[in-house]
């Protein structure tokens, strides 16, 4: 997939044009795969967003906590049949652009839009001036059409980025997971840890990952742990590991009935469902007790998983 990064001036836009989705995107969830199918009769799909947040130049709070990381967006939009993505900075720039300069500048002369898509309630331009009744307007100026896509909903509640950070933060990643359409995802690097879990027979992957990212709430998971490409079933613990006095918060999986060698390699963490919450045991005999528990546990939930039509 090609990427476009810096002025758009210096980009190469796509003969015969290009339909266009605006937006951060992240998460990739089903909402956004409603916009980006509005382009379907586009010659060239594109994907217009940003590589931070607007919310960390524009909010009090910051940026929120991230459900993909750049990199992972990148691999969402391929897989959803983007084409080409264009990542614009977010920076003091962007955020005085007027509404029409940002039409000419990036969607016209950047990208030679010919349809534009965007969720409902969009806003852009300095001081989010422009509305989805603008870029409507300008498209009929510049001679693109639009597309407004109503924001998708499920079981009655709205499918936003910001309800699968709650559902995640809760705990709660079958939620989450059917919000976005697949399981909520997190990669990283395998690192040495203590070896605790190879020390009381059940050797967990330790795995670092970026900062700023959405993880659930501190608990045992039924997790898939991404390998090569290969799935395989494991546990995994997101806390602080309490029995042994632990401070800092890690994400630890083990998998079920198989010793695999993924020391220093990078895996995804697929979150299934939520086992339990973390607690502290008197000794290891009984945290290992529990531990086989929760394998069994996410044993029988795989069987459960692998049967369903």
């Amino acid at each position: 997939m090609m990427v476009y990064r810096g002025q758009p001036e210096t980009w190469d836009p796509p003969a015969g044009g290009s339909g266009v989705a605006i937006g951060v995107f992240d998460g990739v969830h089903r909402g956004h795969l409603r916009v980006f199918a509005a382009l379907d009769a586009a010659n060239t799909k594109v994907v217009l967003t940003f590589g931070t947040h607007p919310a960390a130049a524009l909010s009090p709070q910051g940026e929120p906590p991230k459900l993909t990381t750049l990199k992972g967006r990148l691999a969402l939009f391929a897989a959803a049949g983007i084409d080409r993505t264009a990542i614009l900075d977010f920076d003091d720039e962007m955020i005085s652009m007027a509404p029409e300069a940002f039409v000419e500048r990036v969607l016209v002369n950047g990208l030679d839009a010919r349809l534009v898509a965007v969720g409902e309630g969009f806003r852009f331009g300095n001081k989010a001036r422009g509305s989805t009744d603008t870029l409507v307007d300008l498209g009929g100026t510049h001679g693109f059409e639009v597309a407004v896509v109503p924001i998708l909903s499920d079981d009655g509640n709205e499918i936003r980025s910001t309800t699968i950070r709650e559902a995640i933060a809760a705990g709660d990643v079958e939620r989450a997971a059917e919000l976005l359409g697949r399981p909520y995802l997190i990669q990283g690097i395998v690192v040495p840890g203590e070896g605790r879990g190879r020390a009381i027979g059940v050797p967990t992957a330790n795995i670092s990952f970026p900062t700023g990212l959405a993880v659930p709430r501190r608990g045992v998971y039924a997790v898939y742990v991404e390998v090569d490409g290969e799935r395989l079933p494991a546990v995994a613990n997101f806390g602080v590991r309490p029995t042994f006095g632990g401070d800092q918060e890690v994400l630890e999986a083990h998998v079920i009935g198989r010793d695999v060698d993924i020391d220093g390699r990078e895996i995804g963490v697929q979150f299934v469902a939520r086992l339990r919450s973390e607690q502290r045991f008197d000794g290891v005999d009984a945290l290992v007790e529990q531990i086989h528990t929760d394998i069994s546990t996410a044993e029988a939930l795989f069987g459960e998983v692998q049967q369903a039509p």
